[in-house]
This record gives structure tokens, C-alpha cells and sequence, in this order.
């Protein structure tokens, strides 16, 4: 049954996108899916990676190794870039690369609970063109392509065109908000948390959160995908100096990230560099 109405939900998303990669990342996106829940609350082997970089499992090494494989038998002139493959230089070189987080929210998988989700983006020239963000234990597939806005399943989504700061809903991890990293004062805000960027990128572009940020430098496998579909909901994103997110870089690191209404990120803006 279950199958049935992802079937069902995905091909009513795929019969209104024409862009052939936006379907191959939705295809990809599915199949994902079906591993990490074979793997869901599972006793599955566990490892840190040490370095501060928190925990990978059997399912994001198994889920990157079947996208790696079908994505680029579908593209094999595109580049790779995941977190879970050792990086090189090659994809340098490519106009178009994938940027792929087999499981975004490892840590929240790892505890059983459902806001882990795959991100799978194409950035063409260092911008994000496509972009699929999936949530398999919720059912909730974002999408976005370029110029075509950014859907949740098949409704159409926009950033919740909050005025005014004080009281604006922000998902941050709590460092994010010390008073020495704020120079005009930290925010008048409510914070919450979600533990996967891209799912916290989703929900601003949703409405269902007015911002998010992390100050600190970010993968670009963490934020690509919800870069996109952000920016296709109307929500301003930039790094922490307030430039536009770029990827594919040398080294795979934006500085910080900071996604909001554009009013609530203006605001945001003018407490960090006063």
C-alpha cells in the first residue's frame, strides 16, 4: 500500500516537471528512500568519523554507493560530490555536478526518529538548477528547479513573508546564537532545531519556520538542495557575509547560512554586521 501511493504521489510530480533531471533526482530520492527504511531502527553498524564530524552508518554508505551508481550511469559526463565518497578534483572540471547527502541528519536516524532526510542537487556552473530534498518516514518530498518554483509533494510553497525580527521563528542549533558572535546584539528571536540542514532549509521555504542559520562553514552537501528551493520560494539566502551561496567550489564549504523571509533576513543581517 505504501508503495502504491508514493507511485501514485510521485507520478502526478512527475507528470507537471518536464526538466529530465529533476525527474532523475526524484527517481533517485525514492529509491533512497526504500534503503533507509530497510535500515530504520535496525541494528545496523555504527561509526564515528571522528574530527567533529559525527556518525556515518551502514544505510549512508549503502545509499551512496546506489546514487553514485544511478545517477551517474544517467549522467555520466556530470561530477560527483557526496559526502560519504572521498572528494578529488575531477569534478573541477565539470559544468554540471551532483551534490549529494546520502542521509542528511545521521544522528537523528541513528535514534530512530524521522526528520533525517536525502538531499540530492545538480549545480550547473557553481549554481544550484535542481534540487530534491526527501523526508521518506514523513512522506514529504520537496522539489525545486530552476525558474519552476519549489513544491512540498505536489502543492506549491512559499516563505512565510514575516516583517518583522522580534519574534520570528529561527531553527538554530543554540551556539548559533551567543552574544559574541553577534555585534549589534543577538536577535530578538524564538530559536527551535531541527538536526538536518536541508530539512531546516525545507521548512523555511515551506513557511513553516521564518529562518534558519548556522554561522558556522557548512558542507556543501548539507545546503545545496535547500538553497534552491529557498530561493524559488521567495526566501533570501547568503552566507554570513551576506554573499550568494555558490558550490562546486575547490574546497566544499560555504561560510555559514542564513535562510529567511527577506525582511526576517535583512533583520538577521543588520544584528550581525551592525
Amino acid at each position: 500500500m505504501r508503495d502504491r501511493i508514493y507511485r501514485d504521489w510521485c507520478q502526478a510530480c512527475w507528470s507537471r516537471v518536464p526538466e529530465p533531471d529533476l525527474t532523475l533526482l526524484l527517481e533517485a530520492a525514492v529509491a533512497a528512500g526504500k534503503i533507509a527504511r530497510q535500515y530504520f531502527k535496525s541494528s545496523q553498524q555504527v561509526w564515528d568519523k571522528g574530527a567533529g564530524q559525527g556518525p556515518v552508518t551502514e544505510a549512508d554508505l549503502a545509499i551512496d554507493k546506489m546514487l553514485k551508481g544511478f545517477l551517474l550511469a544517467a549522467r555520466p559526463d556530470y561530477g560527483w560530490l557526496s559526502e560519504e565518497t572521498e572528494d578529488g578534483s575531477a569534478r573541477l572540471s565539470n559544468a554540471c555536478v551532483f551534490i549529494v547527502d546520502p542521509i542528511d541528519g545521521t544522528r537523528a536516524f541513528v535514534a530512530g526518529e524521522t526528520t533525517f532526510a536525502h538531499s540530492l542537487a545538480i549545480a550547473h556552473n557553481g549554481e544550484v538548477t535542481q534540487a530534491v530534498v526527501y523526508l521518506p518516514m514523513r512522506e514529504q518530498m520537496y522539489q525545486a528547479r530552476a525558474g519552476g518554483g519549489a513544491y512540498l509533494n505536489d502543492a506549491r510553497i512559499t516563505q512565510s513573508g514575516r516583517v518583522e525580527i522580534d519574534g520570528a521563528t529561527v531553527l538554530a542549533a543554540s551556539p548559533q546564537l551567543r552574544a559574541e558572535l553577534w555585534p549589534g546584539g543577538v536577535p530578538p528571536v524564538e530559536k527551535h532545531f531541527r538536526s538536518s540542514l536541508a530539512y531546516r532549509m525545507a521548512l523555511v521555504a515551506e513557511g513553516a519556520f521564518d529562518a534558519m542559520l548556522t554561522l558556522r562553514d557548512a558542507w556543501e552537501w548539507d545546503i545545496a538542495a535547500g538553497d534552491l528551493l529557498c530561493r524559488e520560494a521567495g526566501a533570501t539566502v547568503t552566507d554570513r557575509h551576506g554573499r550568494a551561496l555558490k558550490f562546486n567550489s575547490k574546497t566544499p564549504q560555504c561560510p555559514g547560512v542564513l535562510a529567511a523571509s527577506p525582511d526576517v533576513h535583512a533583520g538577521l543581517m543588520s544584528h550581525l554586521h551592525p
